[in-house]
C-alpha cells in the first residue's frame, strides 16, 4: 500500500529528512515484536508537537507500515493501540498530513479496528477517526459508505465517556446539510404599486427576503443518523458528568435539528430524567454556564423553532433564547462568539416580524452591531498577541455577521430599517462591503442592501444620496451566482417606478445585463431578470420598451413564456402587461409581435395552468383590446373570442372579471368601430352572459356587467 504525496511537499520535506527519522521507521520492521512495540512508543513521543518530524515520517513511509501492524492479527493489542495513537498524532499535524493518511486508506482500517473487544484500542481508533473527520479535507461521505458503521457506532456509545465524546464529535462534524441558493423569491404586492385599472393592467412588486431551500441526493446525513436512533442514544448524554460529553451531545442535536421538522418534533417530546429536552436546553443557556454551552443550547432551540417544533412566541424563545443570542453580540465576548451569536440570531428572527421587533430593542442591538465594523480598534483591550493576530485575520467575519443580522432585523419593519440606516456610517459600510475581497462579506452586504431596499422611503432618500446603484451594478457585472441572485433581487426594487435610481440604472446599460440573466440556467436568475425587466417596463417610455423587446428578442420572449417554472411564466406575463400599456405602445408592439403574442395567449389559455397564470393572460388580452388598431387582432380571431366568452362563464370570479375587462375595452362606444364590435359580440352570445352576470351575488362582477351593458344602451 503506497501513500500519494503532493510533489512540492515531497521535495521540500525530503531535503530535511534526518537519520533520526529514518531510524524510527526502520525499527517498525524489526523481527522482534517487543522491539517494534518500543519503536512505535518512541515514535509516538518523537512526533508530539513536532510537525516537521510528522512530515518526515510520512514521507519515509511510516503510515503504510503502521496500518499494516494495526491490522495484523498477530500484532498484540498493545501494539495496535500504540499504532492508532501515533496515526492520530500524525493526523493532528497539517492538512497535507491528513490527505496522506486518507490516501493510505486509513479510515477503513480504523473502522475495522472498532470491531475489537478491547476498549483501549477502540478508544484509540475513535480518537484518530475524530481527528481525521474533523479535518476540512476529509469527505464526510466516508463515514456513510458502509451501512454497518453507523449502527455499530451507536452501539459503542455506551462503552465509555471517551467513546461517547469521540462518536458524538464525529457525528456532529459528519452530519452535513446540503443547501442551495433560494430559487423562489416571494412577491410582496403593495396596493399602491400593484395596479389594476379599467383600461390598462400593470405589474410591479418588491422582491422579498430569500428563504432557505434544502435539497440532497438520497437519504441525507440527518435522516441516516435519526433512523439509527441518534436521538434516543444521545439524549441521556446531556446529563453526563463529563462536560466534554455533554457539549458534544449538544452539538449533535444542533446539527440534527437544523432545518429538520422530523427531528425537531421528536426532540420536543423526549424526556431525560423526567425533563423534556427543551427544558434541559433552557437550563444550559443560563448565564452561569460556559459560553460555548449557552451558544450551542441557543442554536438547538433556534433550529427547533425554525423547524416549527417550538412556537415563535414561546417564552423559551422570547425570554431565553433571543436574549442569550443578543448577549453574545456584546463587545465583551470573543470574536467567534460574537459571530456565532449574531448569525444564529439572524436565523432565528429572519422569518418572524415580532421577533425582529423584540430583537431590535434588546440590549441596544442595532447600535451594538455597529461595533462589529470597528474591530479590532487601535485601543483594543486584547493583550494576547496570538489572539490579536487571530482576530485581525478574522475581523471580516464580524462584518459578515453584522450585515446578516441587520438584513434579518430590517426584513419587514419600516421603523427598524430607519434605525439601521441612521446607524453611524451605515450606508458607507454597506457600499464598502460590496467591494470587499471576501465573497461571504460581499454576499452579506448585498443581502443587507436587499432587505433595506424594500423601504419606499429609503429608496427615495438614503439609496439616492449614496448612489448605491453604482456599486450594485458593478457587483452584477462579474459575480458568482449566489451573489447575483441577491444582487438582482435588489435591483428589482431599485427599478420600481418611484425609485430615483431607476433612470441612472437604465442609462448604465441594465437592459442588456437583465436580458442576459433571463437566459441563465439558474432558475432564480431567470426569475429575477424577468422581474427586473417587468418593473423597468412599468409606465416606461416607448424607447425603453423597444429596447427591452430588442434586447430580449422575440425568440427569447416566447422561450420564457414556455418556461416550465410558473414564477418565470408569471413574471414574463407581467412584463408583457407592462409593455402593452398606453395605446400608442400597444399598437406599436402588436404591429410587430402581435401574431406571436396571440399564439402564446392561446396556448396558455388552453393549457393546464393555474388561475393566476390565466388571469394574467386575460389581463394581457384586456390591454390589447384597448389599443386603437390592436383590438382588431382580437376581433378577427374567432378562437380568442370564444375563449373570452368561455372565461366569462367560468366558475372562478377572478377569471370572469378579467374576461369582462376584455369585453369592456372592445365595446367601449366612444371609440371608432364600436358598433360593429358590439354587434359581433352580441351575435356570439356575449350580451346574454352579461345579463346573467348583472344578477351575480359578487358585487364586482355585477357592477362590471352592468357597466358593459350600458355601452349597448348608449
Amino acid at each position: 500500500m503506497a501513500c500519494v504525496l503532493e510533489t512540492p511537499l515531497r521535495m521540500s520535506v525530503l531535503s530535511e529528512v534526518t537519520a533520526s527519522s529514518r531510524h524510527y521507521v526502520d525499527r517498525l520492521f524489526d523481527p522482534d515484536p517487543q522491539n517494534v512495540l518500543q519503536g512505535v512508543i518512541d515514535m509516538k513521543n518523537a512526533v508530539i508537537g513536532n510537525n516537521k518530524q510528522k512530515a518526515n515520517l510520512i514521507v519515509l513511509g511510516a503510515v503504510p507500515r503502521l496500518l499494516y501492524l494495526l491490522q495484523q492479527e498477530t500484532s498484540s493489542t498493545e501494539l495496535k493501540t500504540e499504532c492508532a495513537v501515533v496515526l492520530g498524532s500524525l493526523a493532528m499535524g497539517t492538512e497535507n498530513n491528513v490527505k496522506s493518511l486518507l490516501d493510505c486508506h486509513i479510515i477503513p482500517a480504523l473502522l475495522q479496528g472498532l470491531l475489537s473487544p478491547d476498549l483501549k484500542f477502540i478508544e484509540a481508533c475513535l480518537r484518530c477517526l475524530r481527528t481525521i473527520f474533523t479535518s476540512p479535507v476529509t469527505p464526510e461521505e466516508l463515514l456513510y459508505t458502509d451501512a454497518t458503521v453507523i449502527p455499530h457506532l451507536m452501539a459503542l456509545l455506551s462503552r465509555s465517556r471517551y467513546t461517547q465524546e469521540y462518536i458524538c464529535q464525529i457525528f456532529s462534524h459528519c452530519c452535513k446539510i446540503y443547501q442551495f441558493i433560494p430559487i423562489y423569491l416571494l412577491l410582496i404586492p403593495d396596493s399602491r404599486h400593484f395596479m389594476l385599472k379599467l383600461r390598462h393592467w400593470h405589474s410591479c412588486g418588491f422582491k422579498s427576503s430569500p428563504q432557505p431551500l434544502l435539497c440532497a441526493n438520497g437519504p441525507d446525513h440527518q435522516t441516516v443518523l435519526f433512523n439509527h436512533g441518534a436521538v434516543q442514544n444521545i439524549a441521556h448524554l446531556l446529563t453526563s458528568t463529563s462536560y466534554k460529553v455533554r457539549m458534544q451531545a449538544l452539538k449533535c442535536f444542533a446539527v440534527l435539528a437544523f432545518e429538520n421538522p422530523q427531528v425537531s418534533l421528536t426532540l420536543v417530546n423526549v424526556l431525560v430524567e423526567g425533563e423534556l429536552l427543551p427544558q434541559i436546553f433552557v437550563k444550559m443557556l443560563q448565564r452561569d454556564k460556559p459560553i460555548e454551552m449557552q451558544l450551542t443550547s441557543a442554536k438547538c432551540l433556534t433550529y427547533m423553532c425554525r423547524a416549527g417544533a417550538i412556537r415563535t412566541d414561546d417564552t423559551c424563545i422570547v425570554l431565553k433564547t433571543l436574549p442569550c443570542l443578543a448577549r453574545m453580540c456584546s463587545k465583551e465576548r470573543l470574536l467567534e462568539e460574537r459571530v456565532d451569536g449574531a448569525e444564529t440570531l439572524a436565523y432565528l428572527i429572519e422569518a418572524d416580524i415580532e421577533l425582529q421587533r423584540i430583537a431590535s430593542i434588546t440590549d441596544h442591538l442595532i447600535a451594538m452591531l455597529a461595533d462589529y465594523f470597528k474591530y479590532p480598534s487601535s485601543v483594543s483591550a486584547i493583550t494576547d498577541i496570538k489572539r490579536l493576530d487571530h482576530d485581525l485575520k478574522h475581523a471580516h467575519e464580524l462584518r459578515q455577521a453584522a450585515f446578516k443580522l441587520y438584513a434579518a432585523l430590517g426584513a419587514n419593519d419600516e421603523d427598524i430599517r430607519k434605525k439601521i440606516i441612521e446607524t453611524e456610517n451605515m450606508m458607507d459600510r454597506i457600499v464598502n462591503g460590496l467591494s470587499e475581497s471576501s465573497i461571504k462579506v460581499r454576499l452579506a452586504a448585498v443581502r443587507c442592501l436587499h432587505s433595506l431596499s424594500r423601504s419606499v422611503q429609503q429608496l427615495r432618500t438614503s439609496f439616492q444620496d449614496h448612489a448605491v446603484w453604482k456599486p450594485l451594478m458593478k457587483v452584477l457585472q462579474n459575480a458568482p451566482d449566489e451573489i447575483l441572485v441577491v444582487a438582482s433581487s435588489t435591483l428589482c426594487n431599485l427599478l420600481l417606478e418611484f425609485s430615483p435610481s431607476k433612470e441612472p440604472i437604465l442609462e448604465s446599460g441594465a437592459i442588456e445585463l437583465l436580458c442576459s440573466l433571463t437566459q441563465s440556467d439558474n432558475l432564480a436568475l431567470r426569475v429575477n431578470g424577468v422581474w427586473a425587466l417587468m418593473n423597468m417596463a412599468f409606465q416606461a417610455e416607448q424607447k425603453i420598451k423597444a429596447d427591452i423587446l430588442r434586447g430580449l428578442s422575440t425568440e427569447q420572449l416566447f422561450q420564457l413564456l414556455s418556461d416550465s417554472d410558473v414564477n418565470v411564466l408569471m413574471k414574463t406575463l407581467g412584463l408583457l402587461r407592462n409593455l402593452l400599456s398606453t395605446r400608442p405602445h400597444i399598437d406599436q408592439i402588436i404591429s410587430t409581435h402581435g401574431k406571436q403574442i396571440m399564439q402564446a395567449v392561446t396556448l396558455i389559455l388552453e393549457g393546464e395552468h393555474n388561475v393566476e397564470v390565466k388571469e394574467q393572460t386575460l389581463c394581457i388580452l384586456a390591454n390589447i383590446a384597448d389599443g386603437t388598431t390592436a383590438k382588431e387582432l382580437i376581433m378577427t380571431n374567432d378562437d380568442i373570442l370564444q375563449k373570452i366568452k368561455y372565461y366569462m362563464s367560468h366558475s372562478n370570479a377572478k377569471l370572469q372579471l378579467a374576461a369582462m375587462f376584455c369585453v369592456s375595452n372592445l365595446i367601449w362606444n366612444e371609440e371608432e368601430g364600436s358598433q360593429d364590435r358590439q354587434d359581433k359580440l352580441r351575435d356570439i352570445g356575449i350580451v346574454d352572459i352579461l345579463h346573467k352576470l348583472s344578477q351575480s351575488s359578487d358585487p364586482n362582477l355585477c357592477d362590471k356587467a352592468k357597466t358593459a351593458l350600458q355601452q349597448y344602451l348608449a
